[in-house]
């Protein structure tokens, strides 16, 4: 058998580091010598962490710049074109391959990764085996011997790896290679459209663009003659200080109200129900089903116009405007749960609670000390002061980005549905029970 052929079969990530398959195998676990606040600024090497690694992309500008001279005085960490990323700490099961990229970078300590000899591995087929249900049930069953949300180094060279052959491997990366890049593409398309809604919203409502220009005498850019109409040419003084005349100065719970109904699946153990829970959120933002039988607390129903706020670890920002939700779902009593009022609609609720401000502003109301049992008071939120607009500027709102955030509902729900075929066809294609012509022929029926 040539080399192209060797089999290895299931081999631990152990085995495969101590026969060089795995040439390096590091976290970014500096000890004593990790960075602190003071080691960063506007200028310096890219340290990575798991927030920046999703839907298999790193997020390099996203990542806090490192100087120097701290990063100068450690020794590893330092990561490589076609390195495998995996997140292990807090957000686990995270992956990515590394792309080419400019200048130096640095994992921190929520990643680790993994260095291969790329003549018997290929960095694109062991991110998709780390992809797989197979690998990330291995994961869930380590954080499930333990009460952190980790799986430290020393666990993951325990777990296992299907090692095929190179043509099988060259195969699977090529056939999940083009699957994952459609997600990516659809994921992509999403963040576009958010960007475009959450540039429109801080436009009218927190920098009140068109008041200024037809202040200063402009025709408002962007927008239709009748649009323009609606928004005043001028501003007056409110406890918030300059808002456009006319425009009323409330409190969230004007357009936004909390919903409150308590349920507990376990009464309908048979019934069918759409989970909307923290972990579904981090994971792809799509709710999980499970049956009553599965839950095992009381949770928030979910109405068709909600729109669902963490209130815990607000730092984190968790907000949630779930699409096309069905009878049966609830959410974990970690979420908030509101519903339009005063006119508005759950895109302007979600526009408002994604600002940068309303973040800050969240922040301010935890209770707890630890920094992983903050929580908001509900009452907090509503009672938060808000400029609020006249209800046909809302209305127009709503017109133009409802469409954008149905859109967005869609691109996910076939995220889902490609990122199922990756986790089926994996298993089979690894096993030889379907073949590359197969695969190419069920990946072509999901049609983008």
């Amino acid at each position: 058998m040539s080399s192209d052929e060797r089999v290895l079969g299931r081999v631990t990530i152990g085995e495969l580091l101590k026969i060089g398959v795995i040439r390096a195998h590091k976290d970014g676990n500096y000890g004593s010598l990790y960075p602190k606040i003071d080691d960063f600024g506007e200028e310096g090497i890219p340290l990575l962490t798991a927030k920046v690694v999703n839907a298999g992309r790193i997020r390099f500008e996203e990542a806090a710049k490192l100087c120097e001279e701290k990063a100068n005085a450690l020794t590893y960490g330092f990561i490589e074109p076609d390195d495998v990323l995996l997140s292990h700490n807090a957000t686990v099961g995270r992956v990515a391959v590394v792309p080419e990229f400019n200048g130096r970078a640095l994992i921190g300590t929520s990643l680790t990764y993994f260095r291969l000899d790329k003549s018997r591995l290929l960095p694109r087929y062991l991110a998709a085996f780390f992809s797989s249900t197979d690998f990330q049930n291995q994961l869930s069953a380590v954080m499930g011997l333990s009460t952190r949300n980790q799986v430290p180094i020393t666990a993951q060279r325990l777990l296992s790896v299907v090692v095929p052959s190179m043509r099988t491997q060259q195969h699977i990366s090529q056939m999940l290679g083009a699957l994952d890049d459609r997600i990516a593409l659809l994921r992509e398309t999403n963040a576009t459209l958010e960007a475009i809604a959450q540039a429109m919203f801080k436009s009218w409502f927190v920098d009140f663009d068109p008041v200024h220009a037809k202040q200063q005498g402009r025709a408002p850019e962007g927008m239709s003659e009748a649009t323009a109409a609606l928004f005043p040419d001028s501003f007056e003084e409110s406890e918030l200080g300059l808002v456009p005349r006319g425009w009323k100065v409330g409190r969230v719970g004007d357009f936004a109200k909390q919903h409150k109904g308590s349920i507990n699946p376990l009464q309908n153990p048979e019934t069918l129900y759409e989970h909307f829970s923290l972990p579904a959120f981090d994971s792809q933002h799509m709710p999980v089903l499970e049956l009553g039988t599965e839950i095992k607390s009381n949770k928030t129903s979910v109405p068709p116009d909600a729109v669902l706020l963490s209130k815990l670890n607000p730092h984190i920002p968790r907000v949630w405007l779930p699409v096309d939700v069905g009878s049966n779902a609830v959410c974990s009593t970690e979420f908030l749960v509101f519903v339009p009022a005063g006119g508005a609609s759950k895109e302007f609720i979600y526009c408002a609670f994604t600002t940068p401000k309303f973040k800050e502003l969240l922040c301010q109301l935890v209770t707890g000390t630890s920094n992983s049992h903050q929580r908001v008071k509900p009452d907090g939120v509503s009672n938060m002061s808000a400029v609020l607009p006249p209800q046909e500027v809302l209305e127009v709102f709503a017109d133009v980005v409802k469409p954008m955030f149905e859109r967005i509902g869609h691109n996910l729900g076939k995220s889902q549905t490609l990122a199922t075929l990756r986790d089926t066809l994996l298993p089979r294609l690894i096993s030889g029970q379907l073949r590359l012509p197969q695969a190419e022929a069920a990946l072509e029926a999901v049609s983008v």
